[in-house]
């Protein structure tokens, strides 16, 4: 299977489940199902493909579309690609599991959830900009709708300020891939292409932080951040999972793998500000998360705050910071998953509160043990203890940040003292809160179902697999480090 059927599916999926009569509208689930499993196996096959055959030549579809403005429909997947492929995947099957008690419109809500994976999926496969950008803005719209529709607190402000920012940050995208499309020559979109094409400096120090800022809004850049934990508390499960897990990842995979090449001395000029709004969004995250009442908010801040590592990977500019932020976008994107899935449905779906002084009355590590469990490996995750992604990314990271400013050492230092800090407060009083003695026995809550154990299953499953053999994760990641969209930033051996 080719790395192409992670599209197909995807779009097959939503044209499927949008095509089934209403009397059949049960099925949605199982279409969406079955499309995010050929998907994730689709990535799955072409990774295993990749390691096994390292020297394969890249899989890639490669057609002309506009020939006069040199626009071409080319995907291709090269080791970066790849990884964010299985991850998306994950992720999709994960959502779908979450989703299973969907009720309300369910042929339209999984249409639009198979849009978004498929628009992501898009994005990851695409060697043209232009391309990119479109399959970029295809996820815009079946956002706005999740979370308008199915959401829960402030759903239609959680939704229109995502989508605003979205569109604003589109804006800036459009305006750098232009004004890069024309200091080119105005003859082709390829990024392999403007990568190679030596813009002038002074045009790189002003179009490179627009294109860049562009992809790092949807990344939660601070201090452009906000719409993150705002979107992820009024969004539905599912769409949680797919906005912390994969469509936070769109942004941070473009300022990566579209804005640095493109403008790498730019980047250099830049690199020093964006390292110092990374590390903020490290301990801004990570103290925000601290005071919050909601589990969801405290997840969604800690959203921002693992982003943070992703950005101060990047901006390092080192194999080994570029290794961990890409492995840091992987463990993030399944443990946030993870967290939203359980915050959101597993919880919330029982006691109908995510308040964190009213979850301790359901005692839930005895009334919920199958959740206060996954809770509490998910939170070890999070807080990147060994055996777990998280402690494999932050690892890399900080190499990284040690080999190009050691300086910032100490502030990451503090960011994940205070991660630790709130993951642990939230997971003791949501799960293991101290009882008085006289205090009534809390009922017994609906066992977790087994949508729900296989989708926890799947998530925590990976992430320690990657913590503890991360080995196939990082030579896939090596193989994307050295394609020439990356020989202007690293000098790999």
């Amino acid at each position: 299977m080719t790395p192409a059927w992670t599209l197909i599916s995807a779009f097959a999926g939503a044209l499927l489940v949008l095509l089934l009569p209403a009397r059949f509208a049960g099925w949605a689930r199982l279409i969406a199902l079955a499309a995010s499993i050929i998907g994730a196996v689709a990535a799955a096959a072409a990774c295993l493909t990749k390691l096994q055959h390292p020297d394969a030549a890249v899989w890639s579809f490669d057609r002309e579309w506009i020939h006069d403005l040199g626009i071409r429909f080319h995907l291709a997947a090269n080791g970066l690609s790849l990884t964010l492929l299985l991850l998306t995947g994950l992720v999709a099957i994960a959502g779908v599991l979450f989703s299973w008690n969907i009720t309300l419109r369910p042929r339209a809500f999984f249409a639009f959830f198979m849009t978004i994976i498929g628009g992501v999926y898009g994005v990851f496969l695409s060697r043209d900009a232009f391309l990119l950008f479109l399959f970029y803005e295809t996820v815009i719209l079946p956002k706005y709708m999740l979370i308008a529709v199915w959401g829960s607190t402030n759903r239609e402000y959680g939704a229109m300020k995502l989508t605003l920012y979205s569109i604003g940050s589109s804006a800036l995208i459009l305006i750098g891939l232009v004004v890069a499309y024309a200091a080119a020559g105005g003859t082709s979109f390829d990024l392999d292409y403007l990568a190679s094409f030596k813009y002038a400096p002074s045009l790189q120090s002003w179009a490179f932080p627009i294109l860049f800022l562009g992809f790092a809004v949807l990344a939660g850049i601070w201090p452009f951040h906000t719409w993150a934990p705002t979107g992820h508390v009024a969004a539905p499960t599912a769409a949680s999972m797919l906005l912390a897990g994969v469509v936070m990842k769109l942004g941070a995979y473009g300022a990566l793998c579209v804005a640095m090449p493109i403008f790498p001395q730019g980047f250099v000029e830049w690199r020093l500000v964006i390292a110092g709004l990374a590390v903020v969004g490290i301990i801004y995250g990570a103290l925000t998360a601290l005071t919050q009442k909601d589990l969801k908010f405290v997840i969604g801040y800690s959203s921002v705050s693992h982003m943070g590592f992703i950005l101060l990977g990047m901006a390092t500019a080192t194999h080994w910071g570029l290794r961990g932020a890409m492995l840091q976008m992987i463990s993030h994107g399944i443990v946030a998953g993870l967290l939203f899935g359980i915050a959101g449905r597993v919880v919330y779906e029982r006691t109908h509160t995510r308040d964190l002084t009213e979850l301790q009355a359901f005692d839930l590590w005895r009334t919920l043990p199958g959740a206060a469990i996954a809770f509490t490996l998910a939170t070890a995750a999070s807080m990147g203890l060994p055996g777990f992604s998280g402690f494999v990314a932050e690892i890399f990271v900080g190499i990284g940040v040690w080999q190009s400013d050691p300086w910032l050492i100490l502030p990451v230092a503090v960011g994940i003292i205070v991660t630790g800090a709130f993951s642990l407060r939230a997971m003791h009083r949501a799960f293991f809160p101290v009882r008085k003695p006289t205090a009534e026995a809390a009922t017994m809550l609906p066992p977790l179902t087994w949508p729900e154990i296989s989708a926890i299953a799947l998530l925590i499953t990976f992430s320690a697999a990657i913590g503890l053999y991360p080995m196939p994760w990082v030579t896939l990641i090596d193989d994307g480090l050295r394609s020439p969209l990356f020989h202007s930033i690293l000098s790999l051996p």
